[in-house]
């Protein structure tokens, strides 16, 4: 099992900037695959950045991409970071993080994950 929590989420004006973050514990976590994942009010969860095990590759949603970083510590702090610049009223949503085991390929769909926290708001006004 992995436990996950997230935090750092808030209200922001438009253009202005966030960092969330997300502590594991529970299992080894260079183990695991990180993302995270958004929801909006009356729409499906979407993805929005991954990073591999050792943090050596990331991959972003179009939406996104220029905009925000993800990173990870696998040292003493086993937390996965969501870096958000830029902000726009429509990244306005509650955002996840996930956990899954290593993957060959980038996986984006919330039904490959196996762990969640329990998201974090975002809210960005104009």
């Amino acid at each position: 099992q992995v436990q996950l929590v997230e935090s750092g989420g808030g209200m922001v004006q438009a253009g202005g900037f966030l960092r969330l973050s997300c502590a594991a514990s529970g299992r080894t976590f260079s183990d695991y695959t990180m993302a995270w994942f958004r929801q909006a009010p009356g729409k499906e969860r979407e993805f929005v950045a991954i990073i591999t095990l050792s943090g050596g590759s990331t991959y972003y949603a179009d939406s996104v991409k220029g905009r925000f970083t993800i990173s990870r510590d696998n040292n003493a702090k086993n937390t996965v970071y969501l870096q958000m610049n830029s902000l726009k009223p429509e990244d306005t949503a509650v955002y996840y993080c996930a956990a899954r085991g290593p993957s060959g390929y980038y996986r984006t769909m919330p039904s490959e994950y196996d762990y969640w926290g329990q998201g974090t708001q975002v809210t960005v006004s104009s």
